[in-house]
């Protein structure tokens, strides 16, 4: 019996639970309020996708007569799905990697229209592993009966998201409400049985939603009706990304026939407060609420009567993954995207380096709103304690940081201290692709086991760049990126057309952008998508400024996406296609050649870009730049001086060798006796254990003491070859 349940409604990923629910019990840890989460979504996917469930959905009658030519191929191969569905679970769950040889050996599964790729299989992968072969045709065979489901038993299914388009934007509630109150589906009836289980083991006073996106609205809804028709002494609220950018201007009263409450932006203290309200209602004094709407005298009212301030950061404790389903999360590999196989292949801790944007400023981005405007880090200390945490709770390793875009010198301090604690992680996380990451922090991001970024590189045109304020050029992202590639780590761009005053041209120009960036290989993976202005957004709010006019409607229930008319007139949509089609095959390493006219099929201007103009960006060469403000690290531990001597003629010169054992090579250079001491010195006395860095203008000083000339020492040859080796770091 625990006093709160939180609920991760269907359907948001596969590989790895939403995080919300987490961070809340985290939180609710420190206040000692117990609770229970559930992930309803990996649950029901698991029980539509068993034996049982699969044998379910083909004893549903179909007229076999008047449905597609693939759904008649599924059906009739009915029992080889029944027969192979545990194991391809298993198998994706990573409970059985020996499957992989049947699975890769084609005559395992049953095959139906997805399986149609697969001559673009060798293309898209090349020689791809034979776990993720296995994982890829997997997924495909998932993918099959995806569609069987959706042509033949429930319309609104998906992988990820459920019913999404009644939750986009709906500015009314009639369709969603409509949807609610009639007939359950197949799938809600999985989902309900699973949460009645829940119910009457938990038995809790107060059920709290975490609706992240459209795709889980009307899961939350149906269940919240559940409990309200079956379990009418427990409250339920919702709060999540949903309502906290779609909800806030919300006057229909019938939404509160499901939820007792509404809560906005961070759920901490709303939750707290409800939980005081609900399971402690005998006290005397005024109820205490923190951005919340409910009912009141039969109206919408919204309550935000605390004086409490929200949760600092480092006082919401360490997200808690307990309860969650955490060995039962399939990897599965869609498509050829890099980035999209890092995000569903695998299992990722997820937390957060900093509270909001540090940025704040791009106009497409919800910037009034408090997840992006109220900026607040976490020290690299806690956060890194987090981890080791959560790598005792979970025995993963993995973390994937969701931030909106991380910043670059709380980056560097969380590396320094995973490599200070010695500690073996992998990570990734978003970015502003800006000038802070250089060579050496890109390098030092890598040793401590970040494998891959991703970042806003937009419109790739400097002049829409600054419409957005986005504070980057396609110069800087060039040499960013660069930096990035050349230590490792894999970039994810995403990409955006469509944006207001946007020509034709500047789109041409934009994808010649990107393509020289892919044929440059200092860019792996993106993905492009048309601009879409929200309510909250620089745009949304000052939609004149931007030459676009929103189309108004009243708002009762959602308002977030609002439709405009952009004053070029220019159908942006019908670029869509060509664009996705030549990002394709630029991840994939080919047709750079082929004119960027091949990709449309109808007559777009030639590009106004240089050819070379990405080569000749990459050319310019800070590396005897001297900043003295840099943070000095020195990274290796196995460094070995040798003293010797060099006879060259009659003379006898005395000098040392370093010799410093990296983990792929050897770096050996020479040096003057009396600068290697200092060095040897230097490497002792800061060395990566120590908190303590140095600046450049402090090693300036100290090697000032004894000798002279810094500066030729600094760019000498072999100081070069030990920063080059990432030896030394300059930060």
């Amino acid at each position: 019996m625990k006093d709160l349940l939180l609920l991760t409604p269907p359907f948001t990923q596969l590989n790895t639970p939403y995080p919300a629910t987490a961070y809340i019990k985290g939180f609710l840890n420190t206040k000692n309020i117990s609770s229970f989460q559930v992930d309803l979504g990996i649950e029901v996917i698991l029980g539509l996708f068993s034996k049982n469930g699969i044998q379910e959905i083909f004893n549903k009658e179909i007229d076999i007569q008047n449905v597609s030519e693939n759904s008649q191929r599924i059906f009739s191969l009915r029992d080889e799905y029944v027969k192979t569905i545990d194991q391809v679970i298993s198998f994706l769950q990573g409970k059985t990697p020996t499957l992989a040889r049947q699975i890769c050996s084609m005559n395992f599964l049953p095959e139906a229209s997805r399986f149609n790729q697969l001559d673009d299989m060798e293309f898209a992968f090349g020689n791809m592993g034979l776990q993720d072969k296995a994982k890829h045709l997997a997924t495909l065979y998932l993918e099959d009966l995806s569609d069987y489901i959706i042509e033949n038993i429930d319309p609104d299914f998906g992988f990820s998201r459920y019913a999404e388009r009644l939750g986009k934007s709906a500015n009314s509630f009639d369709e969603l409400y409509s949807k609610i109150t009639g007939n359950e589906t197949f799938i809600d009836d999985i989902t309900l049985k699973i949460l009645n289980e829940k119910l009457e083991s938990v038995q809790p006073k107060l059920v709290c939603f975490s609706v992240p996106f459209p795709g889980n609205l009307y899961s939350a809804f149906r269940c919240a009706k559940f409990i309200k028709k079956n379990y009418p002494h427990i409250k339920t609220a919702m709060g999540g990304g949903f309502p906290n950018t779609e909800l806030r201007e919300l006057k229909d009263k019938r939404v509160f026939e499901f939820f007792d409450f509404i809560t906005l932006d961070d759920g901490e203290l709303p939750i707290e407060l409800l939980y005081r309200n609900v399971c402690h209602s005998g006290q005397s004094e005024k109820p205490q609420f923190k951005r919340t709407f409910l009912i009141e005298n039969n109206a919408v009212v919204y309550k935000n009567n605390s004086e409490r301030h929200d949760y600092k950061q480092a006082d919401i404790g360490t997200p808690d993954y307990s309860d969650l389903l955490l060995d039962q999360y399939i990897s599965v590999i869609e498509i050829a995207n890099p980035m999209h196989s890092l995000w569903s292949d695998g299992r990722w801790n997820k937390l957060t380096m900093a509270h909001g944007c540090y940025w704040g400023k791009c106009t497409f981005c919800d910037i009034s709103l408090d997840y992006i405007k109220i900026y607040e880090p976490i020290s690299a200390k806690i956060l890194v304690d987090r981890i080791e945490e959560l790598i005792r709770t979970t025995g993963e390793t993995g973390f994937h940081f969701v931030d909106e875009a991380a910043p670059p010198a709380l980056m560097r301090e969380v590396a320094l201290e995973i490599l200070r604690r010695n500690l073996v992680v992998t990570w990734w996380t978003n970015i502003r692709f800006e000038k802070s990451f250089t060579r050496d922090l890109c390098f030092l991001l890598k040793l401590s086991g970040c494998v891959a970024v991703s970042g806003g590189l937009e419109v790739a045109s400097d002049r829409l760049l600054k419409l957005i304020d986005k504070g980057i050029s396609v110069d800087q992202v060039a040499k960013v990126t660069r930096n990035f590639t050349e230590a490792g780590i894999m970039i994810h761009a995403y990409l955006m057309y469509g944006y207001p005053t946007q020509t034709v041209q500047e789109t041409v120009d934009s994808l010649e952008m990107v393509r020289q960036l892919f044929e440059m290989g200092i860019l792996q993976s993106g993905f492009w998508h048309q601009f879409a202005m929200t309510a909250h957004s620089p745009v949304g709010l000052n939609p004149e400024e931007f030459g676009v006019t929103p189309i108004k409607q009243e708002i009762l229930f959602a308002n977030n996406d609002v439709d405009f008319t952009d004053r070029t007139g220019i159908d942006h949509g019908k670029f869509s296609f060509g664009l996705k089609k030549s990002l394709f095959n630029y991840m994939h390493g080919i047709n750079f050649e082929l004119p960027l006219q091949e990709w449309f099929d109808f007559k777009i201007p030639r590009t106004t870009v240089h050819p070379d103009y990405i080569h000749d960006a990459l050319l310019e060469n800070e590396d005897f730049n001297f900043k003295g403000n840099s943070k000095i690290v020195f990274l290796a531990k196995n460094v070995i001086a040798e003293n010797r001597i060099k006879i060259k003629k009659k003379y006898n010169y005395t000098y040392t060798k370093i010799i410093v054992h990296l983990k792929t090579n050897i770096v050996t250079v020479d040096f003057d006796e009396g600068h290697a001491e200092w060095l040897m010195k230097m490497f002792n006395e800061y060395s990566i254990e120590n908190i303590k860095k140095p600046t450049l203008q402090q090693l300036k000083t100290d090697f000032d003491e004894n000798f002279e000339n810094f500066e030729l020492f600094w760019f000498s040859k072999p100081m070069q070859q030990l920063k080059e080796n990432g030896v030394i770091l300059s930060l």
